[in-house]
């Protein structure tokens, strides 16, 4: 019986340890089968992520490698290791990751008038679709405010500026991004919109309260649709006119209120990178400021296989020699912004400072310190320029003192004054507060090229034009449109709008004149100051001009921001667009003092007559004696004491 029981112990001790074996086989068959499987998908990615990067730009296939690398944190990869079954590891591999990046730069160009020029340019780009009716949730380098003006309102690209100044073209060149003086704002909506002038007066209202201006003053009596000036400048299939609308403010005032918002949008806002140098003290306290959101959708490659979302934001300074009060011809990064650089925005691909150095080949012009071997090349606005490189992404920009001022001192006073090939200037002629006219100035200095301009204008409904009076004249002849677009204002309603392709002859001026007649306004739509005047926003001319230098088109080359904006579509010329100065107008204005006189008037003849009046209808009259003299008196006191009664 014993022999029994331990042979029975023994059978069972060998079907345990067989089971156990064969557990531990499945268990390593399984894992080495996951391992194999995590191998193949590794070499899919792999194999993907090389077809990528060879469709790819150079440039783009480092700003790729660099997001992978931080998607692919080393926790994540110990993690895997430890435990391949657990979900977490699932999700990341299937929840896209949203790529976006952040530029930032600074372009400082010297004037010969001894004023320097500053232009702040910030860019995110994010690849994301808002038109397929995704809800987006995550936001990271991308305003979500912005986001949800977007999504929200249907925009196709949104472009809004504002400014405080007049630009001196003839002074100072051709800025980067040119802007008229108050607030611009233009926009192109996507045709599933229906009912766009219900969306754009929307969209102007919730703008107002996110750059804290006054849009919501935008109604349709400054509202207007151009067919031919204004086209997307980002990838778009929306081209018809009727969903596009054009706006201005030309007597809107820029100040602090309107920087502050304007900052936040930053990623880094203004605690670090470029954005520290923004301080409203020393940027209001300038000749020309002007802050400017652009928003597009642009293609990542050539192909355009992948679209994303681009955020311009962009701000031009011009610093006055004499209004800072320096004294002589010597700038640097304290002197314009009371700051010096420490940083680059930590969320920034790109950080650098361009100095421009073009017309200082030989350094005898200015002297740059602290000096840099790094040197770029690019073609703005037709012409080749040079400047100086910093990268605040590298810590030997800095130095040992861990500070970044740059210096411009001055050594001649020689130079010669910046001659733009297409500049305008607008003014108003006549006499009286009846009728007047508009004279349009175009001047082509090119010596033997001539080219087409658009001309567009948005005269208030106020200023009745009279359109059979329009003359267009050059070199004294007459000069006839090849194109004309006018829409007739309504009282109240809606203003003119007239557009016109003229052709600028070679080394000339053009005039475009046209007569207008002021309306009576109700005493209502007088503004708090009328005899100040009424603003008529600016022209605006949009052309194609000879290229000074040839064009480069290939866009897979990297280059400076403020160089690619406008996409140049020949080599023998470049896009550009100006805006002449805003028109003061004075109309027929009553004398407000006359309710006042009135008034008094008035209140002197009812004191005087009605007063009178209600004196003697309330006064009551009784008959009095005259006093008796001193002697009958004196009788009638002896009377009454002798008991006789008085006389």
């Amino acid at each position: 019986m014993a022999a029994y029981r331990c042979s029975y112990s023994a059978v069972l001790l060998i079907l345990c340890i067989c089971s156990v074996s064969t557990a531990i086989d499945s268990e390593e068959t399984t894992l080495t089968g996951a391992h194999h499987v995590g191998e193949v998908d590794n070499t899919q990615t792999a194999t993907e992520t090389g077809e990528q990067t060879t469709e790819q730009p150079v440039v783009e296939e480092r700003r790729w490698e660099a997001i992978d690398v931080e998607e692919a944190t080393p926790g994540d990869s110990d993690i895997d290791e430890k435990d391949t079954s657990a979900p977490e590891t699932i999700v990341p591999l299937t929840v896209p990751q949203l790529k976006d990046d952040f530029q930032e730069e600074l372009v400082i160009r010297p004037l010969h008038s001894g004023d320097i020029y500053a232009s702040f340019q910030f860019r995110t780009l994010w690849e994301t679709d808002f038109m397929k009716g995704n809800k987006v949730s995550h936001y990271r380098l991308f305003p979500k405010s912005l986001g949800q003006v977007i999504s929200k309102f249907s925009v196709q690209e949104l472009h809004i500026s504002f400014t405080q100044g007049y630009w001196r073209t003839m002074q100072w060149g051709q800025p980067f991004l040119p802007s008229p003086p108050g607030a611009e704002l233009w926009v192109w909506f996507q045709d599933s919109v229906t009912d766009v002038d219900g969306m754009w007066k929307e969209l102007t209202n919730v703008l107002s309260g996110i750059f804290c201006a006054s849009l919501n003053f935008i109604d349709s009596t400054n509202t207007v649709q151009p067919s031919a000036s204004f086209k997307p400048l980002g990838i778009s299939n929306v081209t018809d006119h009727r969903f596009l609308r054009y706006a201005t403010l030309p007597r809107e005032i820029v100040c602090t209120e309107n920087l502050t918002p304007w900052k936040k949008l930053l990623p880094c806002g203004s605690k670090a990178g470029l954005a520290v140098l923004l301080k409203s003290e020393k940027l209001f306290h300038s000749s020309f400021h002007s802050e400017a959101v652009h928003i597009r959708p642009v293609c990542q490659d050539l192909l355009c296989k992948t679209t994303s979302w681009e955020l311009r934001q962009t701000l031009n300074v011009v610093f006055d020699l004499h209004t800072s009060g320096q004294g002589k011809r010597e700038w640097s990064l304290f002197k314009m912004f009371s700051r010096t650089l420490t940083e680059a925005c930590p969320l920034a691909s790109s950080s650098k400072i361009y100095i421009d150095i073009t017309d200082n080949p030989q350094w005898e012009q200015f002297e740059l310190s602290p000096a840099t071997p790094l040197l770029s090349q690019a073609l703005v606005l037709g012409d080749r320029r040079t400047f100086s490189v910093y990268d605040l992404t590298q810590q030997i920009t800095f130095g040992t003192v861990r500070s970044l001022n740059l210096l411009i001192r001055w050594k001649s006073n020689e130079g010669d004054m910046l001659r733009p090939l297409l500049h305008a200037e607008r003014y108003v002629a006549g006499y009286g507060l009846q009728t007047g006219e508009i004279h349009t100035l175009m001047y082509n200095n090119h010596p033997y090229r001539s080219f087409p301009v658009l001309l567009l204008d948005s005269v208030p409904w106020y200023l009745r034009l009279y359109i059979h009076t329009l003359t267009v004249t050059s070199k004294g002849k007459h000069n006839k449109p090849s194109y004309i677009h006018y829409q007739p204002s309504k009282d109240r309603v809606r203003p003119h709008l007239l557009e016109m392709l003229i052709q600028l002859p070679p080394n000339s001026v053009t005039e475009v004149t046209v007569q207008f007649e002021r309306a009576l306004l109700k005493w209502t739509e007088y503004t708090p100051d009328p005899n100040h005047g009424f603003y008529v926003g600016s022209s605006v001319i949009s052309s194609l001009v000879p290229s000074i230098a040839a064009m480069d088109t290939n866009s897979t080359l990297e280059r400076p921001l403020f160089s690619s904006f406008f996409p140049c579509k020949e080599e023998s010329s470049y896009f550009v667009r100006i805006y002449t100065e805003p028109l003061l107008v004075n109309l027929p204005t009553p004398d407000f003092s006359m309710p006042y006189n009135v008034i008094c008037l008035t209140c002197t003849v009812v004191a005087v007559g009605y007063g009178s009046l209600y004196n003697l209808l309330t006064r009551s009259f009784q008959i009095e004696e005259p006093s008796p003299g001193l002697a009958k008196r004196i009788a009638n006191v002896i009377r009454k004491v002798r008991g006789v009664p008085p006389l």
